[in-house]
């Protein structure tokens, strides 16, 4: 467990907090806890959230001057992609730390943690939006936008507006068989049971398998034109390469989880345009001040020189923390576990510049938002926009050219 307790690896407690004016230094810090996968598998996504994170807490205390004069303290923990090490986490950020709010990581995590998290009356913002963390009792426990349902409603929606021909769309699913990869198999067969889509067959797969060869084999022989995954960027690599190798030339769609930096070094040639996936938040060629505040950020600390899905999650997850902390204060008058919670359950439509979906949140729902689109992922690490933003059931589909 030497890796277990990592305080703000970049310097956010030394370099955020001493940055500040005396007189911001005198006050007490608002401390927020961060249990994420540093450095077991899918570790990249978890290093990039945590950057993206500290950067955004440390322009609030370097150039906001904090929540009201306060600063924001950072307390980051490597789970190791380990349950037992995210509980652990959590207890400490409940009972040794006394934190004011958490951030909880992978969907396995999330749901282990989510009693003590409850019963210590924490709010807390999962990573992984698998819908799963917000089935009763939801108390406490938030995502930062739509779950996996608005994936699987989005992209199998998707699929229905470009399909031809008078026969329902065949969908494949290819995951992984724990909590995340199967987050997307209830929501879209209950999807496609509803929308004349035929989901033709469900492969499953342990998270260490390095050939993909008789899934894919199993996917084409049950004559799916479109394969819905539910994978880490590694393993949607692994499934290319398989792809090609039984000429199987179906198109491979992905939840907003699909990339990460290692994917497009690990996919160069193999990617090609075979990839689309729903994508819940905003691109570089997007407007907005939330899309400015990520150039700002990449500007000023270096930390990324270009997008990356993994840090803009990061990023996302601390401005929505920032916000809590800032509506509890301007509401009632001080900022702790209780006044921030009943500040985030007052969230209606509150705008971050466009980085996120308007994001509101009521005592039952704790969503976030339920609004994507469709993006096709080129292998040069840029994202095309390939539709609108749109709510999946209420709103038509606008292609873009």
């Amino acid at each position: 467990m030497h890796h277990f307790i990592l305080k703000a690896i970049a310097g956010i407690l030394t370099i955020g907090i001493l940055s500040l004016p005396a007189s911001t230094m005198a006050a007490a810090p608002i401390k927020v806890g961060a249990a994420i996968n540093l450095t077991g598998p899918a570790s990249t996504w978890g290093q990039y959230h945590a950057k993206g994170m500290q950067d955004y807490l440390r322009y609030v205390n370097e150039v906001k001057g904090g929540i009201k004069g306060r600063p924001i303290e950072l307390i980051l923990v490597d789970t190791g992609y380990k349950v037992p090490e995210a509980v652990a986490a959590v207890k400490k950020f409940a009972i040794q730390e006394n934190v004011d709010m958490i951030a909880t990581w992978g969907a396995g995590e999330g749901l282990a943690a989510k009693p003590i998290i409850q019963g210590y009356k924490i709010p807390t913002i999962n990573y992984s939006t698998s819908w799963e963390l917000l089935e009763k009792p939801v108390a406490y426990m938030y995502l930062p936008f739509g779950s996996y349902r608005l994936d699987c409603e989005a992209v199998l929606e998707y699929i229905k507006s470009i399909h031809k021909g008078k026969e329902p769309p065949k969908v494949g699913l290819l995951t992984y068989n724990n909590a995340y990869g199967r987050s997307i198999h209830k929501p879209s067969k209950e999807y496609a049971r509803a929308n004349n889509v035929n989901i033709v067959a469900i492969e499953e797969f342990p998270p260490k398998t390095v050939d993909l060869t008789t899934e894919l084999l199993r996917l084409k022989k049950s004559g799916a034109e479109y394969v819905f995954m539910q994978m880490l960027p590694a393993t949607i690599v692994t499934a290319f390469k398989s792809a090609d190798r039984i000429q199987y030339g179906p198109q491979f769609f992905g939840t907003w989880t699909s990339t990460d930096p290692d994917f497009f070094k690990l996919g160069k040639g193999i990617i090609r345009d075979r990839l689309k996936m729903q994508f819940p938040g905003g691109l570089p060629g997007d407007k907005g001040a939330g899309i400015e505040m990520l150039k700002t950020l990449w500007a000023k600390y270096k930390t990324v020189s270009r997008f990356d899905a993994a840090y803009w999650e990061g990023v996302v997850v601390a401005m929505i923390m920032e916000r809590a902390a800032l509506r509890a204060q301007e509401k009632y008058g001080k900022v702790d576990r209780e006044t921030i919670n009943m500040a985030m359950e007052t969230f209606t439509n509150e705008d971050f510049g466009g980085i996120v979906p308007p994001v509101t949140y009521t005592k039952a729902n704790h969503e976030g938002s339920f609004r994507g689109r469709i993006v096709q992922v080129r292998e040069d690490g840029t994202f095309k926009p390939l539709t609108d933003f749109y709510t999946p059931g209420k709103e038509k589909i606008r292609h873009l050219k």
